[in-house]
């Protein structure tokens, strides 16, 4: 029997899931309040060789590689510019598993569009307001008072998810310790290889760039004490505290002449509860953590796959969302764990993330999941 699925979100978490589920045989509809596909356009990511495995379960790799640019290298340098190592990043030999750096609205975008050539029902412009669970099915209940039953909900609705408040209404976001900020420039011109991320420990704050094939530079900046801001935005109290260090990331805020993008790092406890009879969490909603790793859109594109798997291997929907948490909980609870560290400033455990050694077999689409 086909299941009906619901994901509510269509940003990356539950575009992938969609796709996943569309793999694994089941029906799809994916309702998203956003009115199209390009939502945070101008915020950037680094999807790592991880996120890029499970992109190749879903037949969905190539489509992403078709936006951004590749990275094969991580460069450090220390506050006063000098530089401390650089080595390799993940699988950077296999051109279909290197990490790749593109923002997120066109990693939006192209999920969107392949989803839409496959066939799946992809709906803008909705916005869940209720969730009723039933024996026969749960039923979605929108603002504009339409609604839609399925026997499976998925919740992709991100940091703010309104479909976890019906899982676990007393759970909220909390401050991971830092903010964080993004920009771009065509301008500078910083030192750097092609296909290389440079990442700067200043005295006071964490900084990174990389730029693309066409001499765009994309940055950010991690920022524990934020300097208030200014009448004029957060460009200049910015560029004053990175001028506290030598090296290129004051003149690369400098230059940067559209707006400075600013958000705080927040993550979801650990422990959340994920599901319910009929309705589960992916991507965010479950597991935010702050971007101090840089795992947060692979570790939803890992979910969509194991997800997909579960449903598809297992003997029934209890089962099989049992399967996904065991999976996914220990692992991407590491990774909230260690981020929350390392933005707050703590030691954080040199541990493998859990799942690390197995993490080919579980993502391959061929391989089943014992129950």
């Amino acid at each position: 029997m086909r299941i009906r699925t619901m994901v509510i979100g269509g940003g990356i978490g539950g575009t992938a899931t969609a796709l996943a589920l569309h793999k694994a045989g089941a029906d799809v509809v994916v309702c998203e309040a956003h009115p199209d596909s390009a939502e945070d356009l101008g915020a950037f990511l680094t999807l790592a060789s991880n996120g890029m495995r499970a992109l190749a379960q879903i037949d969905a790799g190539a489509a992403v590689r078709a936006v951004g640019f590749p990275l094969r290298e991580m460069r450090v340098l220390g506050a006063r510019g000098e530089e401390l190592g650089r080595g390799p990043l993940g699988e950077a030999d296999d051109p279909r598993l290197r990490f790749r750096c593109l923002r997120r609205g066109d990693l939006n975008a192209a999920l969107q569009a392949e989803a839409v050539r496959r066939g799946i029902d992809i709906r803008h412009g909705v916005r869940l307001t209720a969730v009723e669970e039933g024996p026969g099915g749960v039923t979605a209940r929108f603002s504009d008072g339409g609604g839609i039953t399925a026997d499976l909900l998925v919740g992709a609705d991100g940091l703010n998810s309104t479909v976890r408040r019906t899982i676990a209404p007393q759970v909220r976001p909390r401050y991971a310790g830092q903010r964080v900020f993004y920009g771009y420039t065509r301008t500078a011109r910083p030192s750097g290889a092609a296909e290389q991320i440079t990442m700067v420990r200043g005295s006071r704050t964490a900084f990174g760039y990389a730029v693309s094939p066409d001499g765009e530079t994309y940055w950010f900046a991690r920022v524990a004490d934020v300097p208030p801001k200014s009448p004029g935005g957060w460009r200049e109290p910015l560029v004053e505290l990175l001028s506290e260090d030598a090296g290129p990331a004051a003149d690369i805020v400098a230059a940067t002449r559209d707006d400075v993008l600013v958000t705080d790092a927040a993550e979801i406890p650990v422990g959340t509860p994920w599901r319910s009879a009929r309705t589960v969490l992916v991507g965010d909603a479950a597991h935010a953590a702050s971007p101090a790793t840089g795992q947060g859109a692979s570790m939803a594109l890992e979910d969509a796959v194991v997800l997909a798997k579960s449903l598809r291997d297992a003997p029934d929907t209890g089962a099989a969302l049992a399967r996904y948490e065991a999976l996914r909980r220990p692992r991407v609870e590491h990774n909230v764990t260690v981020s929350g560290a390392i933005s707050r400033g703590d030691r954080p455990t040199g541990a493998p993330r859990p799942g690390e050694d197995d993490l080919v077999q579980v993502l391959d689409w061929e391989s089943r999941l014992a129950a």
